[in-house]
């Protein structure tokens, strides 16, 4: 087991960015697929990116491609995701997730462990 707590949320206007981190600790961090998930009241958490093992493989949700950077640094245990050209549909609480293993599934349901999340709002 591995215990994530995220970081960095806040209130943004349209246009700016934020960057989100997810410190681990518990485990060995390297050996986590990686994930970010968000959740507005109301509706499911979604996918938004992925990461494996090493980072050798990355995904992201349509909805942030190009604006979103999904990174690792194994070193300090702390999974990124760095969000620019924010709109007022990101907002939501963001949520770290962790997966035992090699596979990367964009489903949270394949996630076993996961931080407390952290509010992202952005105005218009």
């Amino acid at each position: 087991q591995v215990q994530l707590v995220e970081s960095g949320g806040g209130l943004v206007q349209a246009g700016g960015s934020l960057r989100l981190s997810c410190a681990a600790s518990g485990r060995t961090f390297s050996s986590y697929t990686m994930g970010w998930f968000r959740r507005v009241p109301g509706k499911e958490r979604d996918f938004v990116a992925a990461i494996s093992r090493v980072g050798g493989s990355i995904y992201y949700a349509d909805s942030v491609k190009g604006r979103f950077t999904i990174s690792r640094d194994d070193a300090k245990n702390t999974l990124y995701l760095q969000m620019n050209s924010l709109k007022p549909e990101d907002t939501a609480v963001y949520y770290c997730a962790a997966r035992l293993g090699t596979a990367v599934p964009t489903g949270p349901n394949f996630y076993g462990d996961w931080g407390q999340g952290t509010q992202v709002t952005v105005s218009s």
